[in-house]
């Protein structure tokens, strides 16, 4: 698969918060990088991550545009509620090695902290 088609199922799978289907296309030494967190190493760890995540908040990524650069998918996304950030996915041999993502953790937390109160 090329780093956009891998991409577009990382997508996919975010969208139907399905970790294992995630978890599945990192390679087992991958990092991923949201810089308002710390890495997360390994592939079980990223798996976990996702798993986590899920359970706490309700998350879909809406992409707006997609670009593709030798190993590289660049991810520019937003969510319903107004989020916006960009990723970065390095893919090798149809598995994503390093993920870069950048948001607003800020308005994340505040958004989800929205939703609770409705």
């Amino acid at each position: 698969m090329s780093p956009r088609q891998v991409v577009e199922n990382w997508v996919d799978a975010f969208n139907r918060a399905d970790a294992e289907a995630l978890g599945a296309l990192y390679l087992e030494d991958a990092i991923n990088h949201q810089v308002a967190n710390e890495p997360v190493e390994g592939r079980a760890a990223i798996q976990a991550m996702f798993e986590r995540e899920f359970a706490t908040a309700e998350m879909q990524c809406i992409p707006g545009n997609l670009f593709e650069d030798g190993a590289w998918a660049i991810l520019e996304w937003r969510d319903p509620n107004g989020l916006r950030g960009c990723g970065f996915f390095q893919v090798i041999d149809g598995k994503i090695a390093f993920q870069r993502g950048y948001w607003d953790k800020l308005s994340f937390l505040r958004l989800q902290v929205m939703e609770l109160k409705l």
